[in-house]
């Protein structure tokens, strides 16, 4: 009696652990078939922003997966954030998914988390693409945009140009704060939510600018995607880049900032899809 006991303790054992991997398991939208293409997002993005990108790589005969990185979009909400964590969330994907040989698209955080999954877990990876974003420490520069968000009093919120007046106390630029409001939903009861998970996000400002210290190298194809009005990846940062990934190039996309996936999408898309094809 006491063996079949044990035996069932086991079985309701793993079955929790099956459950718990996957709840844990970051949400995606996978679009077309061929050679897996996978894209992070920035801090306080989501999927949502890649979706042009990945139509058309769908349409070129890749397969996109666009992923909503954790305490973002849909995917799972945790305490634990840091690139470590955020790196192997995107290598258990892979292993559920059954996917090798991967070409990683990662935008800022994105761009972030996929060096370091590259460093962990170099047999995983066949291309690397980072856009606007180096392996350096970048100090906060976040604040305004968190305290918007922080302001924002969702039980009596009604309207989204309500978020939009209040956000504009805090973030003059118009497009940031429609990429910002791309977090706001209605619940269940009506009122608004956040997909982000604006706790923990808020608190770990730090943490983003952080950059990895593993001292291995990354020998594949790393082409480096900077805006040219953007200061996140400086010409001084190219000592870093290559000590890091010595096959890495970098590309300038002239006429944009942080955002030049969306700002000049023909060029950006043009110099993406010729890296993957060569």
């Amino acid at each position: 009696m006491k063996a079949i006991d044990n035996k069932h303790t086991i079985n309701n054992e793993l079955v929790r652990l099956i459950n718990n991997l996957t709840q844990m398991l970051l949400h995606s939208i996978v679009l077309g078939k061929g050679k897996p293409i996978l894209i992070l997002h920035g801090f306080l993005g989501m999927l949502d922003n890649w979706k042009t990108i990945g139509k058309q790589l769908a349409d070129d005969g890749f397969q996109a997966h666009l992923i909503d990185q954790r305490n973002h979009g849909n995917s799972f909400h945790s305490d634990e954030f840091n690139y470590n964590v955020l790196a192997e969330d995107v290598y258990r994907y892979c292993l559920h998914y059954q996917l090798s040989n991967v070409t990683v698209i990662g935008h800022s955080m994105g761009g972030k988390v996929a060096m370091n999954l590259a460093i962990r877990h170099p047999e995983l990876i066949e291309k690397l693409i980072v856009v606007d974003i180096a392996p350096k420490v970048y100090p906060p520069h976040h604040a305004d945009v968190l305290a918007g968000l922080l302001s924002l009093d969702l039980g009596k919120l009604e309207t989204r140009q309500e978020a939009d007046n209040q956000l504009k106390k805090y973030i003059p630029d118009f497009g940031v704060r429609q990429f910002l409001l791309k977090n706001l939903y209605r619940e269940t009861n009506g009122k608004f939510g956040l997909k982000c998970n604006l706790k923990v996000l808020s608190q770990a400002e730090q943490m983003i600018g952080e950059t990895f210290m593993q001292r291995a190298k990354f020998e594949n194809p790393v082409l480096f995607m900077k805006g040219q009005n953007s200061s996140y990846i400086e010409e001084n940062d190219r000592v870093a880049i290559e000590k890091f990934f010595p096959k890495a190039s970098i590309f300038e996309v002239l006429g944009t900032g942080h955002w030049l996936h969306a700002e000049n999408p023909k060029v950006f898309y043009e110099k993406l899809v010729s890296f993957l094809k060569n």
